[in-house]
């Protein structure tokens, strides 16, 4: 049991080390939308060779209709996810991005409140209530004028988090129907493709032959190919509160990235507001796996 959370909780810090080392791109001049391009198309590589392995080893899969759609709006969340949590990075600050990003799932909630497809209740009211002040706290909003992230920073830091729902909704589904590989193969290349007339092509191409080619590299072994080998592999074995907890890796991980090497600064109010929004989701994460706690249904 304890060696598959570890392989969680290391899947969960080479996400933190992509979105810092993507922050490093950027101050290089390279475009957001094209490192997220080079963060899929890695990632397709390595699921490419994933499923060349198994194969090797005797094992056959089938493709089936519903494997691949539901693969293709994972697909669509992974291009989604990465794209916007990037830009979000260029018009704020990692740590400000990636917490945006967790607290994004929340306004799922108030969709489905809405919407009447689920039913609110004093927890997840109570939880909501916090994220929100946590992220008036976290942005500067509250001020006339915020140092902190722009207004399409904040956008695009919680449109990432809900194009990464869109993929955990379509994974999950797709999961179903074939194994992870496949579906990972299929999303990375929907990915690519729904990327690829988005970005600068002129800059995407000089990538390979540029001095931070190994950095793009890294940040799609650690973005988007070894790190979901270690998180499927470790999750098989890992109970989800388990893995709700560790999964704050990941943001911790990329805000001392940005405080420690790119010499980004979170103020009193931007930390509390991190700590209420990154406490609020792992409660509400560990409850929802406990329905009695939660007072669901």
């Amino acid at each position: 049991m304890f060696p598959s959370t570890l392989l969680v909780i290391l899947a969960a810090f080479q996400w933190g080390l992509a979105g810092g080392l993507a922050s490093l791109l950027m101050s290089r001049g390279w475009s957001p939308e094209v490192i997220s391009f080079w963060r899929v198309l890695v990632g397709l590589g390595c699921m490419a060779i994933w499923l060349a392995v198994i194969r090797l080893q005797g094992r056959r899969f089938s493709f089936n209709r519903r494997l691949v759609l539901w693969s293709l709006i994972a697909g669509l969340g992974v291009a989604g996810n990465f794209t916007f949590y990037f830009i979000s990075i260029s018009e704020g600050s990692v740590a400000v991005a990636v917490t945006l990003m967790y607290s994004a799932p929340i306004f799922v909630y108030l969709v489905s409140f809405i919407a009447g497809v689920e039913r609110p209740t004093p927890v997840k009211l109570v939880t909501i209530a916090l994220v929100m002040a946590g992220i008036v706290l976290l942005t500067g909003i509250y001020r006339s004028q915020s140092d902190a992230i722009t207004t399409l920073g904040i956008v695009s830091g919680l449109l990432s988090g809900l194009s990464y729902a869109l993929f955990i909704f379509g994974f999950k589904y797709a999961g179903d129907h074939g194994p992870a590989p496949s579906v990972l193969m299929i999303a990375f290349a929907t990915g690519t493709l729904v990327l690829l007339p988005l970005i600068d092509h002129s800059q995407a191409m000089s990538v390979s032959v540029s001095a931070d080619a190994v950095w793009f590299i890294l940040i799609g072994l650690l973005g988007a190919g070894l790190s979901f080998y270690c998180y499927i592999t470790g999750l098989r074995y890992t109970l989800p509160t388990t893995a709700s907890v560790v999964a704050m890796v990941e943001p911790v991980t990329a805000a001392l990235f940005g405080l420690l090497l790119l010499s980004e600064t979170l103020n009193l109010s931007q930390m509390a507001g991190m700590a209420l929004i990154l406490g609020a989701v792992t409660s509400l994460s560990i409850l929802q796996s406990r329905p009695s706690l939660s007072g669901t249904p």
